[in-house]
């Protein structure tokens, strides 16, 4: 079968692989929608055979890309049981794999394997940029059937994400809530706070991506690049108190400084977006007003199947974050979109 390469210097390649064989424990899946998460840019904009380094996660030959990867379960290998995975299933892929048994794998967080994580599919281990890829049973995601696969994609990664950094919030319906960034994740996360009751404040320096931000709940939009004074801004729409929480998933410096500094006296700052530095100065920043700051690292397999059940009860219509949709044969011309990062998320169907 043919699979995508991020073959450096934003170029991706067609590349033959053998057609997947289940192992015992694994499964191999017929992929339907295979989206495109904004941590693919760094491996897409990498030098050659730098893709998996890009990300801080190690080296590796070239690997088939995707990371949210959603389809139906076609060949199961010895020793998996009907509960985990029988054929026909609808699934979505945790896109990691660690050793399965070390107390952070066993409670569905493979990212933080004590051993280290073994493979991030679409980084270290084949992904989901083609026909068919293989996994562990155990890192499948019942896709419930209300949703389609291209939902199941997003949930998959970005929009699971947001969920996670919500969750570890613990945001609630009569909070108010400020997002940096409104790229696939920001934009998730102005989805879900906003089917959750909060209160949106979205902040992104794209007014294209600010209006898609108003259409999916946000109450009050912000250019950082418009306003004098960001966290002024903030205050100025929250009683000059500032947000009860605050989501980055920019990844600027300026942004998570100011997340910090927008909270109001016990407020929550999470970080979700990749890479990058922040510096504050800790007095006034954190310590005279009790600011809680969290990192966000994606979500554990529990947390993935109880995003997909909110959303499938209460019909959010994540498929609106899609604003492309190509087949894996013009990946070329979608990464190159992607790339401009001013529309929203991308997604391959087969």
């Amino acid at each position: 079968m043919k699979g995508v390469v991020f073959a450096g210097d934003r170029t991706v390649e067609f590349r033959e692989f053998p057609d997947p064989t289940p192992g015992p424990g694994e499964v191999v899946l017929e992929i339907k929608a295979s989206g495109m998460c904004g941590s693919d840019l760094k491996m897409y904009r990498a030098a050659p055979g730098e893709a998996a380094r890009a990300l801080g996660i190690g080296e590796t030959g070239a690997v088939i890309a995707g990371h949210e990867p959603c389809g139906v379960v076609a060949a199961v290998g010895a020793g998996v049981s009907e509960r985990q995975a029988r054929v026909g299933q609808r699934v979505m892929v945790h896109h990691y794999r660690g050793c399965g048994v070390c107390p952070h794998c066993s409670t569905g967080w493979m990212q933080l394997c004590v051993d280290g994580v073994a493979e991030v599919y679409g980084a270290t281990g084949h992904g989901a940029h083609a026909p068919y890829m293989k996994c562990p049973a155990r890192t499948l995601v019942n896709l419930p059937d209300q949703l389609s696969f291209a939902t199941g994609a997003a949930i998959a990664c970005g929009t699971g994400t947001a969920w996670g950094a919500l969750q570890r919030l613990d945001l609630k319906g009569d909070q108010t809530i400020a997002i940096f960034g409104q790229g696939p994740v920001g934009l998730s996360a102005t989805q879900l706070a906003s089917a959750m009751g909060a209160r949106v404040i979205a902040l992104d320096i794209s007014d294209e991506r600010l209006g898609r931000a108003k259409s999916f709940g946000a109450d009050v939009v912000i250019n950082p690049a418009q306003v004098p004074d960001v966290v002024a801004a903030i205050r100025d729409v929250t009683h000059g108190l500032g947000a009860h929480a605050t989501l980055d998933a920019s990844s600027s410096s300026a942004a998570r400084r100011q997340s910090v500094q927008a909270v109001r006296t016990w407020g929550k700052a999470c970080f979700v977006g990749e890479g990058g530095n922040v510096t504050l100065d800790v007095s006034p920043d954190l310590l005279r007003r009790q600011v809680t700051i969290i990192g966000s690292w994606t979500f554990s397999t529990v947390g993935q199947a109880e995003c997909a059940t909110y959303v499938a009860d209460r019909g959010i219509d994540v498929d609106a974050l899609f604003t492309d949709r190509w087949k894996l044969e013009q990946a070329e011309e979608a990464y190159r979109l992607f790339d401009q990062q001013t529309g929203g998320k991308g997604v391959f169907l087969s």
